[in-house]
This record gives C-alpha cells, structure tokens and sequence, in this order.
C-alpha cells in the first residue's frame, strides 16, 4: 500500500524528537545517532501517520523552516480532538496561528511549531 512519509528538516533533531514527542504524542520507531544527537535522523508517528526529521544541511540544500521565515510546506495532523492536540502543541512551544474553528466543512486551527513547520490540525465534520 503506497504511503508518503514526509522529512522535515530541522537544525537540531534531538529538539524537534522532543517537541513532537510532547506536543503528538509522537512515537520515535526508527533512529540514526543517540537520542540526544542534534544531527540525527528519526522516523516518528503519530497514531500510525509517519513522518521523518533530519537534520539540514547547505551542502544538500536542505534548509530550516525557522531560518527561512516559513516551511514550503502545511502539514495537516487529522486528529479526533482537533482543540486538545492543538493545546497541547502551544503548551510544548508552539505558536497559535489560527484558533480552532469551523472552516470549509472541517474543524481546523493552524500553529507555527517552534521549528517554523506550519500545522493544521483538525478533523471532518
């Protein structure tokens, strides 16, 4: 079954681990360096949805989110409780962009995480 695990490239790992560890609940399943290596590279889920951090590099002209003023990228968590996950992504360090609300047929509220990744999170309705 075809699947996308998007890699989000960050300056230190070991950070955006933790981050998304209290903000998800994300779950490390697979991991390159030590657990506080800042240029590791880590496989997380959330629920099951998968998703990489790598550390950014000039070289590979992989660049940092926060670096660049924003991603190039939204990524949207689709989650049971879209108000919960978004407190508790702003009480880890995130940033409130848009309040929960009803938009276009979903429940959705936007945050900036500490790393400059832009987050919907929400759900159907």
């Amino acid at each position: 079954m075809p699947a996308i695990e998007p890699e989000l490239w960050v300056r230190d790992t070991a950070t955006a681990i933790a981050y998304y560890e209290r903000a998800f609940g994300a779950v490390v399943e697979h991991r390159v360096g030590g657990p506080d290596d800042p240029d590791g590279v880590a496989r997380l889920s959330i629920g099951g949805a998968r998703f990489w951090v790598a550390g950014t590099s000039e070289d590979m002209k992989r660049h940092d989110a926060a670096e660049l003023g924003g991603g190039t990228a939204r990524f949207l968590l689709v989650v049971d409780d879209p108000h919960a996950v978004a407190d508790a992504a702003i009480a880890a360090g995130g940033h409130l962009k848009s309040p929960v609300a009803q938009e276009h047929g979903w429940l959705v509220g936007r945050i900036v995480d500490p790393l400059g990744h832009e987050w919907e999170i929400g759900r159907e309705l």
